[in-house]
């Protein structure tokens, strides 16, 4: 049974952690509204760009560019959008697992990693990394985004993936956020065509085609620096969440050790008295 001075020190020990877990719980809130404005802020410049891209491809059927190149899949490239830093409850795990359930569906896939976390998983299961960024999970700039989309084009360019996956969690709000995976490359034209179904018309110049040219690597740009600020806005709500959850817990734990400490220190009393008692008894 540990004694008082065992259990004073545990109490002490979990106030620390209380306080660190809390101090972490403020900060991650701070940057959390940060984060979320501008995910939310970046959304409706994504959104238009996919209609301005659905009515373009609606207007053309220029197959010839590199980036629509439908090809038959012999390697597949996985972008997946993960933490630099853990205590973010299960938001890195969560991410992982669905980026491991997609590999396991193709023959041979290749791994842009964005992240210390999904880097050493995939790294420790022995899985081809082809490229890797850490360093900005919390904090991405459209800059981030150009050098991860301009690393995937090539590789698309050249062959060296024939499909292109993004895996990244859409924020919904700081306790709810979704693991979710979507085709980057070749870009679908048919799709987006049949997305400009009752959308508004454009009279493009010089022409549909040159204008698609144009277009289509901003839309991968928007698409990859929209994902990056919806997985920093989730991995911030889930570390606000997780951090929230410990401090309670140590609250918690505070409360039951310090009961503990109370019986502990009453028990010891009861029988420093009884041994007074006693051996007075034995003197008479």
């Amino acid at each position: 049974m540990p004694s008082a001075q065992d259990i004073r020190r545990r109490i002490k020990s979990v106030k620390n952690i209380g306080q660190i877990t809390k101090a972490m719980k403020m900060v991650a809130a701070a940057r959390l509204r940060r984060a979320q404005e501008r995910a939310l802020a970046s959304t409706p410049y994504t959104e238009k760009i996919k209609e301005v891209l659905a009515s373009v491809a609606g207007k053309t059927r220029d197959v010839s560019l590199p980036l629509l190149e439908v090809r038959e899949v012999n390697r597949t490239g996985f972008i997946i959008l993960s933490s630099d830093k853990g205590l973010a409850g299960a938001y890195s795990a969560n991410v992982i697992k669905e980026a491991a359930q997609q590999i396991q569906s193709k023959k041979d896939a290749g791994l842009i990693t964005v992240g210390r976390k999904a880097r050493d998983y995939f790294k420790r299961r022995a899985f081809k990394i082809d490229q890797e960024y850490t360093g900005f999970s919390e904090k991405p700039t459209y800059l981030h985004a150009v050098d991860i989309v301009k690393h995937a084009t090539q590789a698309f360019i050249t062959g060296q993936y024939d499909e292109i996956y993004l895996v990244h969690t859409q924020f919904h709000s700081p306790i709810n956020h979704k693991p979710v995976t979507i085709k980057l490359l070749p870009v679908d034209s048919s799709e987006h065509g049949r997305e400009a179904d009752g959308q508004q018309e454009y009279l493009f110049e010089p022409s549909a085609s040159e204008v698609l040219a144009a277009l289509l690597p901003q839309y991968l740009e928007t698409t990859v620096y929209n994902a990056l600020l919806q997985s920093a806005a989730s991995e911030l709500g889930a570390r606000m969440t997780a951090m929230s959850s410990a401090t309670e817990n140590a609250t918690e734990l505070i409360a039951k050790l310090t009961l503990h400490y109370n019986k502990v220190r009453q028990a010891n009393i009861t029988r420093e008295i009884t041994e007074i008692v006693g051996g007075a008894e034995a003197l008479k």
